[in-house]
């Protein structure tokens, strides 16, 4: 179980394949990768500047990886790393990554690590689009709604 965050861009396969090679007690590795868009309804995103305390955001990303290992004793491993800083379209935000010996614990625990990081984790986000104006991104009903069905199991 690992937890980075970091300014600079991280290689998928090589991060993937840090952790997955040489292992033979998994049968499965789910990956997700969250871009920038490049796109806000109408206007053309000229960048995003992800801000975060470090502290909180690292304890934050950490007791989500441990509620995940709690959820699902058989995921054998995992990896989230954020992003901070200015990114421009294109550029990778998060990789999570998870490890079992079966596909359906390594979905479910990736997705749940997901849409708890869209809605709890401690960063926030700022779109700078092409008219030269720039808001800070909402909280998003959907997220919300999508974290609410983990509540249920």
């Amino acid at each position: 179980m690992s937890v980075r965050l970091q300014a600079e861009d991280f290689d998928i396969g090589m991060e993937i394949e840090a952790l997955v090679g040489g292992r033979t007690d998994i049968g499965a590795a789910v990956s997700f990768t969250g871009l920038v868009r490049d796109m806000i309804g109408d206007q053309r995103i000229l960048d995003m500047t992800l801000e975060h305390y470090p502290a909180m955001a690292q304890a934050e990303l950490e007791r989500i990886e441990i509620e995940a290992q709690n959820r699902w004793p058989t995921l054998t491993d995992s990896l989230i790393i954020h992003r901070y800083g200015t990114l421009l379209p294109g550029d990778r935000i998060v990789l999570v990554v998870t490890l079992s010996s079966h596909r359906q614990t390594t979905f479910e625990a990736a997705e749940f690590m997901m849409d708890f990081l869209k809605t709890r984790a401690p960063f926030w986000k700022k779109e700078t689009v092409q008219n030269g104006g720039s808001s800070w991104v909402e909280a998003r009903d959907k997220d919300d709604r999508a974290l609410a069905r983990w509540h249920k199991t």
